[in-house]
C-alpha cells in the first residue's frame, strides 16, 4: 500500500499538468491511502501499524469482502520490534503525498510532512527487518527480501525532495549508492531512488548528486535491450521480462522510471552512452511506448492486459470481489470456503469487471492462459497499477500532440 502511494504521488508530480481533471481523481486515491496510513502511524504512540489480517487465514479463504468473517488480528512494529522497510516506505509515501497536496490543502501537507518525519526518525533510530520483527504475518507473502537500506535511501530521498534539509541530504551522502539493481519494486527501490535523486544533479546541476546520475544511467543500461551490459530480457513478442510472478508490476515500475529520466535528460539536452549505444530521451521513451502498447493490446495475442480496456481482456483475473456474485445477485452469505465450488474454479468469465486493474500478464513465451487458480499471470495488484498512472498520463498528452 505504502510503495503504492509513493508512485502514484510520485507519478502526478510528474505528470500532474497532463492529467487534466484526472488529476482531482489521482489525488483522491492518494488521499484514500494516505489518510489510512496516517492512522497507522499515529493511532498509538511508539507504534506503526502494518498490516490486518491473518494472511494464511485469509488466503486459505475465498469469499467476498462483505461477508469476510476471518479473524481481524493486527500488526505493528516498535522499537523492540522494528521494521525499518515498512517504516521507510511509509515515511516515502508521506513524504511524497505531501507534496502533492502543497498546493492545494497545505493543512494536510503539512501533517503529511511531519508524520512522515515522525517515521522516518523510527526507522532510522530503530533499525531492523519486519521479517524477523513479525514472522509469517508477511512472509512468505511479503517478505523483504531486499533488506531495508533501499528504504532508508528512498524515505531520505523523498524527505529531502520535501524539504530540502541538510539532514537528510547528510543521510543519503552515509548510506551511499553502492547497489547496482536491474529491477524496480516494492520490495527493491534502489533504482528509483536513483532516479529520484539524480533530478537535483540533471535539473539543478547540484554536482553532488552526479554520482546518483551515474547510477541511474547504469540502472538503464542494465534494461535496455541493445546495451551490452543488458542483463535483461524480451520475449519474442517484445515485453520486459523480468519475474515470472506478475511480471507486468515490474514493466509499469521500471517503464515509469525510464519515462521520468527521460524527461530529466530532456531538461539538459543530455545524453549518455551504454557501451557504443548513444541514448537520448527518445531511445527510453521508444521503449516505454512499446512496454505500455503491448499491455494495452499490441502483443501476439491481442489481449489487452488492463480488465475493460479494448475488445479482448482477461476475464477469469484471480480477485475474490470480482469473481464472486454481488450480494444483488446472490443475496446469501458466501462463507470462508463457499466461493471456491462453484466460482472458483469456474471456467465462467466474472460477473463483476474491474475496469483497469492490470494483471500479472503473459508468460516469457507471451502466452496467457486467463485462469484464475494461476495467480502469477490473473492477479491484480495495487502497486501494478498505482505505477503505470504517470506513464499514461505521459502518453495520452503526447499522442494528442502529435495528432
Amino acid at each position: 500500500m505504502a510503495f503504492t502511494t509513493t508512485m502514484l504521488s510520485w507519478g502526478t508530480l510528474e505528470y500532474g499538468h497532463r492529467m487534466g481533471l484526472h488529476i482531482q481523481e489521482a489525488q483522491a486515491a492518494i488521499r484514500w491511502a494516505t489518510d489510512y496510513l496516517l492512522k497507522c502511524a499515529t493511532a498509538t504512540p511508539g507504534r506503526l501499524y502494518v498490516g490486518v489480517g491473518d494472511p494464511n487465514a485469509d488466503h486459505n479463504c475465498w469469499e467476498r469482502p462483505e461477508d469476510m468473517d476471518t479473524i481481524r488480528t493486527v500488526y505493528w512494529v516498535s522499537p523492540n520490534k522494528p521494521g525499518s522497510e515498512v517504516a521507510g516506505e511509509t515515511a516515502a509515501a508521506l513524504a511524497a503525498a505531501s507534496i502533492v497536496f502543497h498546493k492545494s490543502d497545505l493543512a494536510y501537507s503539512k501533517i503529511l510532512l511531519k508524520t512522515s518525519q515522525e517515521v522516518f526518525k523510527f526507522a532510522w533510530q530503530y533499525q531492523g527487518s519486519y521479517n524477523s520483527s513479525l514472522g509469517s504475518a508477511v512472509c512468505p507473502f511479503y517478505c523483504s527480501y531486499n533488506g531495508y537500506k533501499d528504504e532508508l535511501l528512498w524515505g531520505a530521498a523523498w524527505l529531502f525532495r520535501a524539504t530540502k534539509a541538510i539532514y537528510y541530504y547528510n543521510l543519503i551522502k552515509n548510506l551511499g549508492a553502492d547497489d547496482q539493481p536491474d529491477i524496480f519494486s516494492w520490495d527493491n527501490k534502489y533504482a528509483g531512488a536513483y532516479v529520484l535523486l539524480s533530478r537535483r544533479a540533471l535539473l539543478n546541476h547540484d554536482k553532488n548528486f552526479d554520482q546518483y546520475k551515474q547510477e541511474a544511467e547504469k540502472f538503464v543500461c542494465k534494461i535496455l535491450p541493445n546495451s551490452p551490459s543488458s542483463t535483461t530480457q524480451y520475449t519474442e513478442g517484445g515485453l520486459m521480462y523480468k519475474l515470472p510472478q506478475t511480471n507486468l508490476q515490474y514493466v509499469t515500475s521500471i517503464t515509469f522510471l525510464l519515462t521520468t529520466y527521460a524527461k530529466y535528460m530532456s531538461f539538459k539536452k543530455h545524453t549518455f552512452n551504454c557501451g557504443n549505444l548513444l541514448v537520448t530521451p527518445s531511445t527510453l521513451r521508444s521503449l516505454v511506448k512499446r512496454q505500455v502498447d503491448y499491455i494495452l493490446g499490441d502483443n501476439p495475442l491481442r489481449m489487452s492486459y488492463m480488465v475493460g480496456y479494448g475488445p479482448y481482456f482477461p476475464k477469469r483475473i484471480h480477485h475474490r470481489g470480482s469473481s464472486l456474485p454481488s450480494l444483488a445477485a446472490h443475496p446469501q452469505s458466501l462463507g470462508c470456503k463457499g466461493g471456491f465450488r462453484p466460482f472458483f474454479y469456474s471456467m465462467k468469465s466474472n460477473p463483476n469487471i474491474l475496469v483497469g486493474a492490470i494483471i500479472g500478464g503473459p508468460d516469457q513465451s507471451d502466452t496467457f492462459l486467463d485462469d484464475r487458480k494461476d495467480y502469477n499471470h490473473s492477479e491484480p495488484t495495487t502497486y501494478t497499477n498505482g505505477a503505470i498512472v504517470g506513464t499514461l498520463a505521459y502518453f495520452a498528452i503526447a499522442n494528442l500532440k502529435s495528432s
